[in-house]
Formats: C-alpha cells, structure tokens, sequence
C-alpha cells in the first residue's frame, strides 16, 4: 500500500484544551478568520492564545473576542492585541450558531487554530454547553479508569 503524504503546510498554533474539560461539546465547525499581515507573520511564529476567548454574533456577523496574537516587533504597522476578529462563514451555518446561542443558551467555543493545508489560518469553533462540576468530576473519573485499565492491561495483572 502507498504511504499516506503527511500535508507540510498544516500546522497547529494555538489549542484550547480547557474548553472540552469545561464544556460538552456537541458539535464543531471550521471557520476563516479576519487577519491583517502583521498578525499572520506573528502566528507563523506561534505566539497567540486563544484559551481566554469566545465567539459571538453581532448584528449578523461571527466574531472572536478575546483572542491573543503578539505583536510582530519587525512590522512597521503593528496590530492590536486584544482585538476583536471576524469569523468568516456561511449565512446558513451563522443562522444555525445565532439560534444555537439564543434559543438553545449554547456557547461557542474556540478549540484549535491552525494553518491548513493550502496555508491559510482557520479557526475550529465549537457549539457547547456548559458543564457543572459533577459533569466534570465524572468525566476526571472516566478518563482516571481509563488509565488505570490500560496500565492492568499492559502489566498483564
């Protein structure tokens, strides 16, 4: 069989891998982001953060709040940090996400951002619902088990 090509140009820059402990995460979607070329220099250096952030719609339009992308220090212009960005997407998907979010209280959550295959930045959102803290003790205790039966599987116990 033909070995699969690994894709150079897919790169992950920023993750939030506190949203899938505080939130269930019933479905994500990929979406574009709004960026000026200082931005795109510094996340192809990998500093930006995205744990702090959300999106939300405003006035039919997706936008990233909160997000963090570090100044470039050799740009001429540089960008603000703290800014808020647009998603881009479709007008069905934004139908679907603002009735997510109004009608059924959903939360959209940032999981990953990354470059893909062809090079350009894309955000994979998140449509979640909060978990209680029971929620995520029985989680913690799952993934625990988890572990544990591995290691009795490996030890041959």
């Amino acid at each position: 069989m033909a070995k699969k090509q690994e894709n150079k140009n897919y790169k992950v820059i920023a993750e939030n891998r506190r949203a899938r402990y505080d939130y269930a995460i019933e479905s994500d979607l990929e979406v574009g982001i709004v960026l000026h070329g200082s931005e795109v220099k510094s996340l192809r250096t990998g500093q930006s953060n995205i744990a702090d952030s959300y999106a939300s719609v405003d006035d039919g339009e997706l936008w990233l709040t909160n997000s963090y992308i570090a100044p470039y220090e050799r740009a001429m212009f540089s960008h603000e940090e703290r800014r808020k960005r647009k998603l881009l997407v479709s007008r069905r998907e934004l139908s679907r996400l603002w009735s997510a979010t109004k009608r059924e209280g959903m939360t959209l959550v940032p999981l990953v951002m990354y470059f893909n295959d062809r090079g350009l930045v894309k955000l994979k959102i998140g449509i979640a619902k909060g978990k209680k803290n029971h929620d995520k003790r029985a989680t913690e205790a799952k993934r625990d088990w988890g572990r544990q039966k591995q290691r009795l599987l490996r030890n041959g116990e």
